[in-house]
């Protein structure tokens, strides 16, 4: 699957494989740590090899990836926006992802103002003075995308890392 050119192979949820048979001991969570220490380590390679820019957006590409997967695999796509969002708050929680909230929607313009709290990516980390949850801009950007079928832009505005208590991102319909 990995260790040979396929430039055909594209991620599905059916890769994350049969957890409950691959870990009867352990089971399926780990500690936040463990993710940002993969994390952060593959985000260090991607700079070194790539620059900041294009890492950035490779987790944002990636975070699309996975927002779309997670809608469709998760998420009931066709419930009302409300009903959308309630289940979207409820999953996020349940899998200890983070705490989502809506601080602005309107629907007819499709712009949102969205904060997760607690998040996996930043919650807790030193200021270091800029944004750091392309990841997470992507995710979300995924979600609405596979929710609307239009194409969202994410940007986040404020994080944990440039001294807020919660990440905030803005949502809008790409131009």
């Amino acid at each position: 699957m990995f260790k040979e050119e396929h430039n055909a192979y594209q991620f599905q949820w059916k890769d994350l494989g049969n957890i409950e048979d691959g870990r009867p001991n352990l089971g399926p969570s780990t500690l936040v740590s463990v993710y940002r220490l993969m994390q952060y380590t593959l985000r260090n390679v991607l700079i070194t090899r790539f620059g900041v820019q294009a890492a950035n957006e490779l987790f944002v590409e990636a975070g699309k990836l996975a927002g779309a997967e997670f809608s469709k695999n998760m998420l009931d796509l066709n419930a009302d926006f409300e009903a959308f969002i309630a289940q979207l708050q409820e999953r996020l929680r349940t899998l200890n992802i983070g705490i989502l909230r809506v601080e602005k929607a309107d629907i007819s313009k499709m712009d949102f103002v969205l904060t997760v709290s607690e998040d996996l990516d930043c919650s807790g980390l030193p200021l270091v003075g800029e944004t750091v949850c392309d990841y997470d801009e992507g995710f979300i950007a995924g979600i609405l995308n596979t929710y609307t079928g239009k194409d969202f832009e994410v940007k986040e505005i404020d994080c944990w890392a440039t001294g807020d208590r919660t990440c905030r991102f803005a949502a809008k319909l790409k131009q």
